[in-house]
């Protein structure tokens, strides 16, 4: 006779699995965030929209 699966073990080691993606794309994010922060702001450039120069 063949082992049933374990449905609820499956269903928790998807749920780990997301979250750490999850987690991990998160940290990525705010990384990023934090390095463009911490540019200087004469590399960052500022245009104006077309109609605020009128």
């Amino acid at each position: 006779m063949e082992k049933e699966p374990d449905y609820k073990e499956m269903y928790f080691k998807m749920v780990r699995a997301s979250e750490d993606a999850i987690n991990i794309l998160i940290e990525a994010q705010r990384e990023c965030e934090e390095l463009y922060i911490s540019m200087e702001k004469t590399e960052i450039k500022q245009e104006r929209h077309p109609e605020e120069s009128l």
